[in-house]
């Protein structure tokens, strides 16, 4: 393969942990070892110094105010970002938001010529009515989105679920469906991590432990979550719930768990940067628990999958695409009493538990060096017919 160097555009980036950062990241490593000179262009977090193996370069930000940590990129107003992206002698580069970063890339494409790609990842219209109660206003912005997707030269979609929700907003035009992947492998014994996972979260042999990890956030259906726990924790004495990551709804949730009177068999953890610890606290885990109407393609029932920890989600949810119930996963109706009936029988059934967390393993464990080495190959052909 040729040397290709690429620009990867973000508007979410370490420290920031979800799905986005986790997916640029990983390209960025496997790019930059087995493609070509690659560099992450994001916004500023204060206090953050990047080390990674690839280059960073961050650019203007403000601070959000409804959702925190999250920054408000500003790279058309920065100077030196300008100045820095005409001296890069980019390939091609690859937006991963239609915001302030995507459209930086697509100013660096279209000074420099060169092929821009853009992957849609998010459900931005959820996201947009949280922070603007203004349905005109969420239209407008929906289809500026959409005319940054119509601009781009290839349009990709992590599974073909999400290409509906793109549909959905208004665009018509062509896309490629290119899987997301995951940094781990999945062991050749889970028990070591199990072990030391039981030991980091204080749950011993003998507690069943469900587990959710990702933002702490309203959108991901979490207060559905906590709301269905009061039955699994009365059907099953031994139940425990973990919580790992952070975001603006962690103390509503916390409170939500008091009023349930449910708070001592829940351990909300903080965010977990450590991916090897990460790894244990997935070991841990009996059941994965996301019942998100709002994800596309979370990695972290894939990662979760790596030590057979199965998910349970919601049937017809867009992250439910890959699930296959009872195979690979389990899937539940979208109410509370519903969805912890379905936990409760999964528990009942240790059988159906570990042939499920089998098959996820063996189905959803696709790695991010294998998913990027085939993104470096559709790199090659894109930069063949831009040549010819």
């Amino acid at each position: 393969m040729n040397d290709i160097a690429v620009g990867l555009f973000s508007d979410a980036f370490i420290p920031i942990m979800d799905g986005v950062t986790v997916t640029v990241r990983n390209y960025a490593h496997w790019l930059n070892r087995n493609v070509g000179p690659t560099c992450v262009v994001a916004p500023f977090i204060p206090g953050h110094t990047d080390r990674e193996s690839f280059s960073v370069f961050r650019f203007r930000s403000l601070p959000t105010i409804v959702r925190p940590p999250y920054r408000i990129g500003l790279p058309a107003l920065d100077r030196k970002c300008r100045a820095f992206l005409k001296s890069q002698d980019f390939s091609l580069v690859h937006a991963h938001t239609p915001f302030g970063a995507g459209l930086a890339a697509a100013r660096t494409a279209r000074e420099r010529r060169i092929p821009l790609i853009a992957t849609f990842h998010s459900k931005y219209r959820d996201d947009l009515r949280r922070a603007v109660p203004f349905d005109r206003i969420v239209d407008h912005q929906i289809r500026r989105i959409v005319d940054f997707y119509g601009s781009v030269d290839r349009v990709w979609v992590p599974q073909e679920s999400v290409a509906a929700t793109l549909r959905e907003y208004g665009y018509s035009g062509s896309y490629e469906v290119v899987e997301n992947g995951i940094d781990i492998r999945p062991p050749a014994s889970i028990e070591p991590h199990w072990k030391r996972g039981a030991e980091h979260l204080d749950l011993p042999e003998g507690l069943v432990v469900g587990l959710y990890v990702g933002q702490h956030i309203l959108e991901k259906n979490l207060e559905f979550l906590v709301r269905s726990l009061p039955a699994v924790m009365a059907a099953v004495p031994e139940f425990r719930m973990v919580f790992v990551g952070q975001g603006y709804a962690k103390r509503q949730l916390q409170d939500l768990a008091d009023d349930l009177g449910i708070r001592g068999k829940i351990l909300f953890h903080d965010v977990v940067y450590d991916r090897e610890l990460l790894q244990d606290i997935y070991a841990r885990g009996d059941l994965f628990l996301f019942p998100s109407l709002y994800d596309n393609a979370p990695l972290v029932v894939r990662e979760a999958a790596a030590f057979r920890t199965p998910a349970v989600l919601l049937r017809g949810s867009t992250a439910a695409e890959v699930i296959r119930d009872g195979e690979n996963g389990f899937l539940a109706e979208g109410h509370a009493d519903d969805f912890a009936a379905r936990i409760i029988a999964i528990l009942g059934d240790p059988r159906a538990l570990e042939r499920s967390g089998i098959g996820a393993q063996r189905t959803l464990c696709r790695t991010w060096e294998d998913v990027v080495r085939e993104v470096g190959e559709r790199y090659q052909r894109i930069l063949s017919q831009w040549a010819g």
